[in-house]
C-alpha cells in the first residue's frame, strides 16, 4: 500500500517547463513581427512599382492611337492597364507631358512615371 502512494507515474509536464516555452516563443515573436510588418511593406511598394510601370506602357498604347489626346486613368483602362487592388493611380498629360503617380494604401511610398519613362519614388 504504500508504495502505491509512493510511486510517481504521472505524466506531464511541469510549470517551469511550460513557462520556458512561452518565453521561447514570446522571444521569437518579437524577432519575427517586425520583420513580417517590413516585408509586407515592401510587398506592397512593389505593387505600386509595378503598377507604374504597367501603367506607363498603357499609356504609350494610348498615344499610339490618340497622339494628341490627354490621359487619364479611365483612359489608361481602355488601353489595357489593370489596376491592382488597393494601389491609387492619377494620370494626367500629354504624350509631351506625362505624369503617372501610384501608391498602395499600405505602403510607405509613391511612384511617379514621367513622359520619358524615368520613375521616381518619395
Amino acid at each position: 500500500m504504500l508504495q502505491k502512494l509512493t510511486k510517481k507515474n504521472e505524466k506531464g509536464f511541469t510549470l517551469i517547463e511550460l513557462m520556458i516555452v512561452i518565453a521561447i516563443i514570446g522571444i521569437l515573436a518579437a524577432i519575427a513581427i517586425p520583420n513580417v510588418i517590413s516585408y509586407r511593406r515592401r510587398s506592397y511598394n512593389s505593387a505600386a512599382n509595378s503598377d507604374v510601370k504597367n501603367a506607363f506602357t498603357s499609356a504609350q498604347a494610348y498615344f499610339i492611337d490618340n497622339p494628341t489626346a490627354s490621359v487619364d486613368a479611365t483612359a489608361l483602362s481602355g488601353a489595357g492597364y489593370r489596376q491592382t487592388s488597393n494601389v491609387s493611380i492619377t494620370a494626367s498629360g500629354t504624350q509631351a507631358t506625362l505624369a503617372i503617380i501610384t501608391f498602395h494604401t499600405a505602403g510607405d511610398r509613391t511612384y511617379t512615371a514621367n513622359e520619358e519613362g524615368v520613375i521616381t519614388n518619395d
